[in-house]
């Protein structure tokens, strides 16, 4: 069965463990995540580049040995003051497979993508490259072979799935850096993506401020009255408020509903819903709430056939990424003794409507 890597850590990584990794370093959770999911991708593009490297492949087999078990270390240090030396250790592994000058320039774009600053992504960077590492090592269990033949071949069947995870405007950053070089035409394509979604950008800016000179001037020589001249004056602000305040929803609007923010808004509420399940109890207070939610992606299912493909294809961006955390969270919750018979109605409705979104 095909794998995909970064899906795999990002399994690992729950929200709950993110929040605890953001405390961990002293960061804020949103600034963590954020840097969490360029960070993935980045390292594994990163790794497919040693392997391409003469002795690289054998070294990544070598490490990947080493950290079989990193994941279960990883999940018993991380908040009780064990993590300085995970961060040494992961440091220390990235210098032994990347070097000096690659680690820093990792470092520096994570830092600046998610607004870290070099140093604070070097830390994350040295407690999330075991966690990679140790995702690689886990594919031994699956009985994937993991010599230095195998591990090439492991990474190089990942290189789209990595050129697709990595986040819009985050590869100009690795851009002249290398680390991206494995991937061939996949990272090239990811990178054109996002500078053609920069000039789409530049272009929406400067075709509002022209129309905006150019309303100004009509108006300043229509009449010397105030309001002539402020009225275009607002509009064009809530204009570029609009458009780059919410640049992820403006695009999904349908009859004048915000599909995009009810999405992400029954998303949050899914997530918050099932975290707060912990016996039969709270399981059966949860279930109208699940019950809110299906509804709520019901109605946007409804109006899928009303979206254009490039709608489609943001919607699918929404969801995409938080499915495999969903399905993880589903699972934790069905596993709970007495929840399963509770929910698993719902949640089962639940997986096939979100399904629907991204078919």
């Amino acid at each position: 069965m095909a794998i995909n890597l970064v899906s795999l850590v990002t399994q690992f990584l729950t929200p709950e463990m993110i929040g605890r990794i953001a405390s961990a370093l002293g960061f804020d959770r949103t600034i963590t995540q954020k840097a969490i999911i360029a960070a993935i991708p980045a390292i594994l593009a990163a790794f497919s580049k040693v392997a391409t490297q003469p002795s690289g492949a054998q070294r990544l087999a070598d490490v990947a040995k080493q950290q079989s078990s990193a994941l279960d270390s990883f999940a018993n240090v991380l908040g009780k003051g064990g993590q300085s030396s995970f961060i040494d250790q992961g440091s220390q592994l990235l210098s032994s497979l990347l070097g000096g000058r690659d680690q820093n320039a990792l470092a520096q774009a994570v830092g600046k993508f998610a607004g870290l600053g070099q140093d604070g992504a070097g830390s994350l960077l040295g407690m999330l490259a075991p966690v990679v590492m140790g995702t690689i090592g886990q594919q031994r269990q699956e009985g994937r072979s993991l010599d230095a033949s195998g591990i090439t071949s492991l990474l190089a069947s990942q290189k789209d799935n990595i050129a697709a995870s990595l986040p819009a405007g985050f590869s100009n950053l690795l851009s002249g850096t290398g680390l991206l070089d494995a991937l061939g035409g996949a990272a090239r394509s990811a990178t054109a993506a996002g500078n053609e979604a920069a000039r789409a950008a530049g272009s929406t800016a400067r075709a509002v401020a022209d129309s905006g000179q150019r309303a100004a001037g009509a108006a300043a020589a229509a009449s010397r009255n105030w309001l002539y001249w402020l009225i275009p004056i607002l509009a064009i602000a809530a204009v570029l408020a609009y458009l780059f305040a919410r640049p992820g929803e403006q695009g999904l609007m349908v009859g004048g509903a915000d599909i995009g923010k009810q999405v992400t808004d029954s998303i949050n509420s899914l997530r918050t819903t099932l975290n707060g399940v912990t016996d039969a109890a709270s399981a059966q207070a949860a279930l109208p709430k699940l019950r809110e939610v299906t509804a709520q992606i019901d109605k946007v299912d409804g109006m899928i056939g009303q979206l254009s493909p490039d709608q489609r294809r943001l919607l699918a961006g929404l969801v995409n990424p938080v499915m495999p955390t969903l399905n993880q969270l589903f699972d934790k919750v069905l596993a709970i003794p007495g929840v399963s018979e509770l929910l698993k109605p719902a949640i089962d409705a639940l997986k096939v409507k979100l399904a629907a979104l991204v078919a």
